[in-house]
């Protein structure tokens, strides 16, 4: 467990989605939150007290979460200045970047000598194990995308508080830095070798024999050509029963690729569908989530009525809307 209250790194981020680690904390885990730091000059806030290290340990903060994403998970010579100060100022440090907290000999000593703690959460297990895909008993939900950052830890995680708030049993299972950090357990998926994807996501999400669901965050897109590889192999692991498909209006190319169109939604969950049979063929799809924080109210719901005439399933915007009707369809389709 990592200790809590936190402070959450935003530094000097170029966009929103570069915050998009603190941000799923702050929205998910707000109880957890002392406040932020950020570089002076920035506009980019979560809303959130902006406090100096010092101060953020006066108000009882214990662990600085460093939670940005950028190109190539590396840390920035301003972030390890930023980082070594917050372990002068008594802080413990827990980070989701590709590149290790351990690995920096400055981080590693200066933590030592304050007997601090140092977290590299996209270190993955080291006992895991191949995919078999030999089937298992329990329910569970896999959240696809058309692209990465649409959605899917969001969508989890609404998921698991709609269907608790309905006595379900139901558990958020994470693949990602966001979400390990929100559940305190889970896999870094995109940092494990390749051929044990499917097993990792088979780890995560073990046989269960309570009537309750694994909710398995998504990760990536099988048209991103960057990470496809890392979505197909959750989609085996996975073992889903039901898929949610996750899209955000009015985003003009795959993320990262200028000049790459975006998949029809059809041809994307038919797509997923198929990847996902052959580990269970008898996978649905049962919702659409739609980020549509781009769009006045009234055009979000034009957006999804017109995505559910097109798609005949249910689709809500998780934030703006909840998923309550998604929830109904999927409990409907499984005999709840």
């Amino acid at each position: 467990m990592i200790p809590y209250p936190y402070l959450l790194y935003l530094g000097n981020p170029r966009d929103e989605l570069s915050v998009k680690t603190s941000r799923g904390v702050a929205v998910w885990r707000p109880e957890l939150c002392v406040g932020e730091y950020r570089s002076n000059g920035t506009p980019i806030t979560l809303g959130l007290p902006h406090f100096e290290f010092a101060e953020a340990a006066a108000q009882g903060a214990r662990t600085l979460i460093v939670g940005v994403a950028n190109a190539g998970g590396k840390m920035s010579e301003e972030m390890i200045a930023h980082i070594l100060a917050a372990l002068a100022a008594g802080l413990n440090i827990a980070s989701g970047l590709h590149q290790r907290l351990t690995s920096i000999p400055e981080i590693a000593a200066a933590a030592a000598a304050g007997d601090l703690q140092l977290f590299d959460v996209r270190e993955p297990p080291r006992h895991l194990d191949v995919g078999k895909g030999t089937r298992r008993s329990g329910l569970r939900l896999l959240t696809v995308g058309t692209d990465c950052s649409v959605g899917k830890m969001y969508t989890t995680l609404a998921m698991e508080r709609e269907l608790r708030r309905r006595g379900v049993n139901a558990d958020f299972r994470a693949t990602g830095q966001t979400g390990i950090f929100i559940a305190q357990s889970g896999v870094p998926i995109d940092a494990v070798v390749a051929d044990f994807i499917s097993g990792a996501a088979e780890w995560i999400s073990p046989a269960r024999h309570d009537g309750g669901w694994d909710l398995i965050e998504g990760q990536g897109s099988l048209f991103h050509p960057s990470f496809a590889g890392v979505s197909l192999g959750l989609l085996h692991g996975a073992q889903p029963d039901a898929l949610v498909l996750c899209h955000e209006t009015g985003r003009q190319h795959i993320r990262g690729i200028p000049g790459r169109q975006l998949p029809d939604l059809k041809a994307c969950f038919e797509a997923n569908l198929e990847a996902a049979r052959l580990t269970c063929p008898d996978v649905v799809a049962v919702g659409v989530a739609l980020n549509t924080s781009s769009l006045s109210r009234d055009e979000a719901v034009a957006a999804c009525l017109a995505t559910e005439d097109r798609l005949g399933l249910p689709c809500q915007d998780p934030v703006a809307m909840g998923v309550d009707r998604i929830a109904d369809h999927l409990l409907a389709t499984f005999g709840r």
